[in-house]
């Protein structure tokens, strides 16, 4: 199986982990579309497989407790792959 490793993508709602991080706001269609566009790889410079799980239960957490996909100002980012 290659080289290749995978890669976890992490939230990082106060913007407070080292490294690359990008922005996202916490919708699923958003997080859907960066994912079929391939997004967290370019933004993050990273090659590889991403795994966006714990980013995508973060998201359907929000999404759930403040009862909108995407307020105003409610960016995230997402902090380096580990």
């Amino acid at each position: 199986m290659g080289g290749e490793s995978e890669l976890r993508l992490r939230p990082d709602p106060i913007r407070g982990l080292p490294g690359r991080g990008a922005h996202l706001h916490p919708d699923p269609a958003c997080l859907q579309l960066a994912q079929r566009r391939r997004a967290f790889g370019r933004a993050l410079r990273v090659t590889g497989v991403v795994d966006s799980g714990e980013l995508a239960e973060y998201i359907r957490a929000s999404t759930a407790t403040s009862g909108h996909p995407a307020g105003r100002g409610s960016h995230s980012k997402v902090g380096r792959p580990t």
